[in-house]
């Protein structure tokens, strides 16, 4: 479980957990988890067109992820913005799916970029994901209070001078960063359960912003290591165990909300309902 390749398998699953841990408490927060599906699955379009014609597929997928995002944010300000999404979802994948149609290399691209490769990473994949990764950190920690504002309520950030219609612009750039760190590592379809599941396991278990990151990060990196070490010792795919896992934290932490809401409404004090 600790030899040389799995040892960059931990790594890489670390850093997607970290970043997807953070970004998806806003892509939650906000709403978007919609964008968060388009633009990761999108964007994959431009690794297969980076493919077609030699280059690096990291070059075309961030191309791509940062296209489709600001294309999405812009036009989405002025009609509704699930038509939008939708759209440009559909756009990208069509020219996915021309440009695989043309690859010698068809099976292994769609595998490898819809359900990721993270045990076959090697160390030279880590340093970018590096890089990319603590690019969006430094956004997120810079933007955090007009992020959360933007996020909560719309109406106050502009009256204190902050332009949600920016912030949605500036956040779809930082969730293509996340995207074209993550995709070719874990894959679309992962990258989008984790952007998801985990974030919103936490915000049913509190409303405080700083407690739901570290706890949606805490929740990402249990789902990561534990499809990692369940996939090693069984030989089932990583995505399984992923999505599986993600979606359980989900239910519990509803369940969880649910139980204690129907506590307050009994007048039964927090503490007696947690233990029994």
């Amino acid at each position: 479980m600790f030899a040389p390749f799995m040892i960059n398998a931990w790594e890489a699953g670390t850093i997607v957990a970290l970043i997807a841990g953070v970004v998806g408490f806003f892509v939650v927060l906000r709403g978007n988890s919609f964008l968060a599906h388009a633009v990761p699955h999108g964007a994959f379009a431009g690794a297969a067109g980076a493919v077609l014609v030699g280059v690096d597929p990291l070059i075309g997928l961030g191309i791509f992820a940062a296209g489709g995002a600001l294309t999405i944010s812009v036009l989405g300000r002025r009609a509704r913005s699930d038509v939008i999404t939708a759209l440009a979802l559909v756009m990208m994948l069509g020219l996915g799916a021309l440009f695989l149609s043309r690859s010698t290399e068809y099976s292994a691209e769609v595998f490898s970029l819809l359900f990721g490769q993270i045990l076959g990473v090697s160390s030279v994949e880590i340093v970018p994901m590096v890089v990319l990764g603590a690019l969006c950190l430094v956004a997120v920690a810079v933007l955090f209070r007009p992020l959360l504002t933007a996020s909560v309520v719309p109406d106050m950030a502009a009256s204190r001078g902050v332009s949600p219609q920016a912030i949605s612009v500036v956040f779809g750039l930082i969730l293509a960063c996340a995207t074209t760190m993550s995709v070719p590592i874990v894959g679309a379809l992962l990258m989008f359960a984790l952007l998801v599941g985990p974030p919103a396991a936490a915000r049913f278990l509190t409303r405080r912003p700083a407690s739901a990151i570290a706890l949606s990060v805490v929740f990402a990196l249990v789902t990561i290591w534990a499809s990692i070490a369940l996939a090693y010792a069984s030989d089932w795919p990583v995505g399984f165990f992923v999505t599986a896992i993600s979606a359980l934290l989900y239910l519990l932490g509803r369940v969880a909300a649910s139980t204690r809401r129907a506590a307050r409404r009994r007048g039964v004090p927090r503490g007696t309902a947690l233990a029994a």
